[in-house]
Parts: structure tokens; C-alpha cells; sequence
């Protein structure tokens, strides 16, 4: 029997366990924290709880047009208030059961789980503790953690990282985030409807940069609508405490006041004290450990997963990637990792999705393709319920038709997006798209009359 070691529980660890126990290897997970890491204990789980929450006090804010009054009230005051301490226990309660749900089916499996942290011996025997576990097969899946600045360390009570804001007992009454990346941009998103007066500071002219242009100038704007102010292309240079909150220096100069400052500047690998350079495997800029499209690193039975290889940090990607190295390490036909049918979701308010190809490789040319893109604003279901912005996007090759890519803007676009990732993944065409009933009325039937649109479209 093979023996499996895992060095981390949380997607790329736990998926990767449940995939070798069920190929018959004797597994072991190793977890400090508990199952399901830091992806369900502080970050992923905890963070979509609380913008579930947002989303609802958005929805009754803004839902006059459908006759639903909200008494007045006098001015500075909230008709809609929030419960912070309610929230932030309601995630933690949600955090702690998901965490102990997937323990369980771990168990149920016959994976045995160790609480403590490991390190590599050697590239066949792991430490916990003062236990040795002699392995085959070691899967490093050990996640990040958020950088910090050296110049605005968190203090968990006025300046945070994400990880300290379910601790928090008041909804932070001005809170400035730094970071207009995913993270930043959903945080900034959430607490400004929860009831938050916020100011994002954006190094870039707009706010997440790495996202299609079109959906960052929609959601810019939704930001602006709802009363966000967005300060562009510049930077925080330092935060400091003050009496009675922060203060965050700006690189041009400016200073900018509030309660509260949240700070999202990217992720740390966690391999230090490891083991891993003396074992031999290999690192990269940032210390990620080095993968390659199996997840193997650059010792032979020693593979990694997740946001410490810094591919593509997400958790579906963490999870495919550990089920991969199983599959691979276990003798099981695998194919390598496809990063370009990998679909991802900023969760704002509206949602922004995508897949594939972007719009920039196509007009860049390093992609021969046509776009076309519809805005939400004509689908009956999305007049039903006052969506006013947000679109859909659909690109596919220039002569065949087949589905490179989309983008997809809109309330439950993480939903929406399903059906052009199956295009991309199958290598459907238009026709294939425009040739499947969708619901009337519904927002998808906005990608199906995209694909009509391409359909009908001579390729130039």
C-alpha cells in the first residue's frame, strides 16, 4: 500500500487526501489550523459569508422599485442596520461546521488527520513533532498568508488583514483598504453595504487590473453610485494609529483619516521552516515552491498544491491541482493542468466572472477571435428586478466558432459563468450555444443570445 503524507488540510490537501484514499494509499494529513485551512477557517468561506450578507442589505436598500418602502429616518442615521457582532458569529459558527464536515468525511474515508506542523526530514520522511512518518508519496499544500508591510503593520484592532475582521465587535465606521485587487475590491464592496463610509486606495488607474477592462469600469462606477470614494494611481506609503482611528500617508502626499484600515497587498507563501530548500525542492521568486502541469516539484514523490506554488491562487485551482498529484503519483491516467478553462469570480455586488481568453488577447492579436458583448440592461428578467448594469460577454474563434472566453457581469455571474466554462472546457462552438434552450426569462438567456449574435456574424 502506497503511503500518501499531506502537509496542509485546507482545498489542495484535503481534495488530494479524499482522491488517494479512494485509490486505496494509506493517507495522512498533517493540519495546524484545522480541515480545510485557512480557505475555510479565514479566508474564502468566511469572507463569501459575509458579502452574502452585504448582498441581502443591498437588495433591501435598493428595492424601492419594487414598492418595498423603507421607512424614513433622520439624517445620519441608517434605516438598515447591521449587526456586526451577529455577522461576524454567524461566520465563525459557519467556518467551524464546514471545517468539521469535511474532517468528518475525511474519517469516513480512513484518512487520518494530525494536528500539529510538519517538515520535510528528507524526501521520504516527514516531522511532526517529535513523530517520523516514513512516505512514498508527500503532497505540500501549506497555503499563504497576507503580506504586510513593513510600514503598516497590523495590529488586528485599527489596521487588519482580512484574517482579523471577524474579530471585529463595530462595524468599522470609515475604513480605508489598500489593495484594488480581488480582495480588496470585495471587501470594499461589502462593508460599503453593510453601512461602512469607504475609501479604496487603487495604485492602478482602475480598480482590478488583472480583470477585464470593460467589468472594472462598470464596477468602478456601481462603487462611485453607492458612495465609495476611489482614490486612483497612487499608494499607501505608511499607517499609523491616531487617537480615535488611523491615518494612511499616500505616495502623492495625501493623507487620508478613518477608523479603520484594511490592508490587502497580495500573499505570502508559507514555506518557510519547511524544510523543502534542504530536501532539494525547488523555489521561486517569492519563495512558491516550483510545479510543474502535474504538480510535481523538482524532487521526484514530492508534489505541491495550492496558493504555495502561486498558481493561479484560487481554491478550485488549490483542489484540482491536488487531485492531479494524486492522480499522477498514484498511476492514474491525468491530464495536465488546463489554466486556460479555469473559471474565476470577483464577488462584488454585482458579480464579475470570466473564463478563457480575454478581450485583450484578442485585440492584441495574439489571439485570431470575434467578441461581442450584451448588456444586461434589455434582458427582461434583469428589468424584472432594476439590473441596470452589468453585461455579458462571449469571444470565440474567428472561423470556427468554437468558444474561447467570456466575461460575465452581473448579479450571481459565479452562477451564470458555469455554462461558458463547459463551452471552453468542451470546445463547443456558438452554434452549439445558440442552439440550446435556455429559461425565459432568465439572465442566461443572455449568453444564449450572445452565441446568436456571433452565430449570425461574418467573420471578417
Amino acid at each position: 500500500m502506497t503511503k500518501v503524507v499531506i502537509i496542509g488540510g485546507g482545498p489542495g490537501g484535503y481534495e488530494a487526501a479524499l482522491v488517494a484514499a479512494q485509490l486505496g494509499a494509506d493517507v495522512t494529513v498533517v493540519e495546524r489550523d484545522g480541515i480545510g485551512g485557512a480557505c475555510v477557517l479565514t479566508d474564502c468561506v468566511p469572507s463569501k459569508s459575509l458579502i452574502a450578507t452585504s448582498t441581502r442589505t443591498t437588495y433591501v436598500r435598493e428595492s424601492s422599485f419594487l414598492g418595498i418602502n423603507i421607512p424614513e429616518v433622520a439624517e445620519g442615521e441608517q434605516a438598515v442596520e447591521v449587526d456586526i457582532r451577529h455577522v461576524n458569529g454567524r461566520i465563525k459558527r459557519l467556518a467551524r461546521a464546514q471545517s468539521e464536515d469535511t474532517r468528518a468525511r475525511l474519517a469516513k474515508e480512513g484518512v487520518d488527520v494530525l494536528v500539529g506542523e510538519a517538515r520535510l526530514v528528507d524526501p521520504h520522511i516527514v516531522a511532526v513533532g517529535d513523530q517520523r512518518i516514513r512516505a512514498d508519496v508527500i503532497l505540500l499544500a501549506t497555503g499563504a498568508h497576507p503580506r504586510e508591510l513593513p510600514t503598516a503593520a497590523p495590529d488586528g484592532e485599527r489596521i487588519l488583514t482580512w484574517r482579523h475582521l471577524y474579530d471585529l465587535e463595530e462595524l468599522p465606521e470609515r475604513l480605508i483598504v489598500v489593495g484594488s485587487g480581488v480582495t480588496g475590491a470585495e471587501f470594499a464592496s461589502a462593508y460599503q453595504a453593510l453601512g461602512s463610509d469607504v475609501t479604496l486606495v487603487s495604485s492602478r488607474k482602475l480598480v482590478m487590473p488583472t480583470q477585464d477592462s470593460d467589468a472594472a469600469q462598470v464596477l468602478e462606477g456601481v462603487f462611485a453610485r453607492r458612495g465609495m470614494t476611489v482614490l486612483s494611481q497612487t499608494r499607501a506609503e505608511s499607517v499609523v494609529r491616531t487617537e480615535d482611528g488611523v491615518r494612511v500617508t499616500l505616495s502623492d502626499g495625501r493623507t487620508v483619516d478613518g477608523s479603520h484600515c484594511l490592508m490587502t497587498v497580495g500573499m505570502i507563501p508559507n514555506t518557510d521552516g519547511l524544510g523543502l530548500e534542504e530536501a532539494g525542492v525547488g523555489l521561486g521568486d517569492g519563495g512558491f515552491v516550483e510545479v510543474d502541469r502535474v504538480s510535481r516539484t523538482t524532487v521526484p514523490g514530492v508534489y505541491a498544491a495550492g496558493d504555495c506554488t502561486g498558481v493561479n491562487m484560487l481554491a478550485s485551482v488549490a483542489a484540482m491541482q491536488g487531485r492531479i498529484a494524486m492522480w499522477h503519483a498514484l498511476g492514474e491516467a491525468v491530464a495536465p493542468l488546463q489554466l486556460s478553462t479555469v473559471a474565476s469570480t470577483v464577488f462584488t455586488h454585482p458579480e464579475l466572472a470570466a473564463v478563457g481568453v480575454s478581450e485583450d488577447d484578442i485585440r492584441s492579436g495574439r489571439v485570431d477571435g470575434r467578441i461581442v458583448t450584451l448588456p444586461l440592461n434589455t434582458n427582461p428578467r434583469a428589468k424584472m428586478t432594476q439590473v441596470k448594469e452589468g453585461f455579458v460577454k462571449l469571444i470565440c474563434r474567428q472561423h470556427t466558432g468554437i468558444v474561447l472566453g467570456g466575461v460575465i457581469v452581473g448579479p450571481r455571474a459565479s452562477e451564470l459563468i458555469l455554462g461558458v466554462s463547459i463551452a471552453v472546457q468542451q470546445r463547443l462552438t456558438v452554434d452549439d450555444i445558440a442552439h440550446t434552450f435556455s429559461v425565459y426569462p432568465s439572465l442566461s438567456g443572455s449568453v444564449t443570445e450572445a452565441a446568436r449574435s456571433l452565430m449570425l456574424a461574418s467573420p471578417e
